[in-house]
């Protein structure tokens, strides 16, 4: 079960969200995710972007960052 992070914690989420999303266009991508995370192998970053990107489009959205990083 998840829950909607408020206040303070919502903040933390969008400044996070912000550093991820290099073009600001309100989207991550996996080559945003590997450019900000250059570590991660591939598959792991692919892995993330498919839990993330629940509705297909090939990036998350904030909504979609918020509930992958709120997941009891």
């Amino acid at each position: 079960m998840s829950t909607e992070p408020t206040g303070a914690r919502l903040a933390e989420l969008r400044q996070a969200f912000a550093a991820i999303d290099a073009d600001g266009d309100g989207f991550i991508t996996e080559r945003e995710f590997g450019e900000r995370f250059p570590g991660l192998p591939a598959e792991a970053i692919g892995s993330l972007n498919r839990d993330a990107d629940s509705d297909g489009d090939g990036r998350f959205s904030f909504e979609e960052f918020v509930r992958l990083v709120s997941v009891d």
